[in-house]
């Protein structure tokens, strides 16, 4: 990976996408595709759970808590990260609250003061298992004010608001109390219309103990490989749908067809004959197609009978 620090150029004010804030969502559009949003995350906080380390910047499968929040939300037109400059995989914009550490709903006013979408997405950023499709579900605003993660309690961090109904709630909080700074978070939701979802993977990371079970989850065997796969494209800046059951088998083929070392030799080569063609998914499965068909052909000379073969070939009885 090569991470965007601080002060790099793309860390900039989002473009105006135009008066009314984009295209409507179309609800037939192809599945995987989201309404146009803004996003927001709330990266500051003093982690006092965790003896005040810099929460967002700690790892899950090698992977800040931040890039992995990030992530969720890749297709945002503009990701606004409220907090302390870090490193992260992708570009984003910065802010800080005002006053820094003023609490979230401070953050939150700092960082919609740089998003133009009728929709906003608000996330935290410890939030490692966080998937498109739930973000996704909390984009389909069909309340009138938006949807939130309800996991026994309302989640306002883990939520996609009507732009316009967040900057009113603020306001009036604003008007009430005189300023936002370390007002509780709670405070927002009283007055928002909200469709509220379950989300297995919204899960924060809050204690050591959250932390210990998320680097323990990603270990489990029916994640691992998932896991390691994201871990390395992201690493590698590599944004491809992979075939991990094709793979593995062409790799099965390659060790037993040929010899054990031969597997990751055989993957490597394939993904790098496959970048040659211009990388797309159906130019990986073509080539590996073709090294599982060269693999079989390899075995197959080594078995009894075989055209060939030298058991069966002149001079035996």
């Amino acid at each position: 990976m090569t991470p965007y620090p601080a002060d790099h150029p793309h860390d900039a004010t989002p473009p105006d996408p135009g008066p009314h804030g984009g295209a409507p969502y179309d609800a037939a559009a192809p599945y995987g595709a989201a309404p146009p949003y803004d996003a927001v995350v709330v990266a500051g906080g003093g982690a006092r759970r965790l003896g005040g380390a810099d929460k967002p910047a700690l790892t899950v499968g090698a992977r800040s808590l931040l890039d992995r929040t990030l992530a969720a939300c890749a297709d945002a037109t503009a990701t606004v990260v409220v907090g302390p400059r870090r490193a992260t995989y992708r570009p984003v914009t910065w802010v800080r609250e005002d006053p820094p550490g003023g609490g979230p709903l401070a953050a939150l006013d700092a960082g919609l003061r740089k998003t133009a979408r009728e929709t906003v997405l608000v996330l935290s950023a410890d939030l490692p298992f966080l998937r498109p499709a739930t973000v996704r579900e909390l984009l389909d605003v069909k309340s009138a004010d938006g949807t939130v993660v309800n996991d026994g309690r309302d989640q306002p961090l883990v939520a996609a608001y009507r732009a316009e109904s967040l900057r009113r709630e603020l306001a009036l909080l604003r008007t009430e109390y005189g300023t936002l700074a370390n007002l509780p978070l709670g405070l927002l939701l009283p007055g928002l219309e909200l469709r509220r979802i379950t989300s297995p993977d919204a899960l924060d990371c809050d204690t050591w103990d959250d932390l210990a079970t998320a680097r323990a989850r990603i270990r489990e065997h029916g994640n691992v490989l998932d896991e390691w796969t994201a871990a390395v494209k992201t690493e590698l800046g590599i944004d491809l749908d992979v075939d991990t059951a094709l793979l593995l088998d062409l790799a099965r083929d390659a060790a037993h067809g040929v010899a054990r070392p031969a597997a990751p030799l055989t993957t490597f080569l394939v993904g790098y004959a496959a970048a040659q063609r211009g990388g797309s998914v159906q130019d990986v499965a073509e080539i590996a197609r073709r090294a599982a068909e060269l693999a079989n052909r390899w075995a197959a000379e080594a078995e009894p009978g075989t055209p060939g073969d030298a058991q069966s070939g002149p001079g035996t009885a």
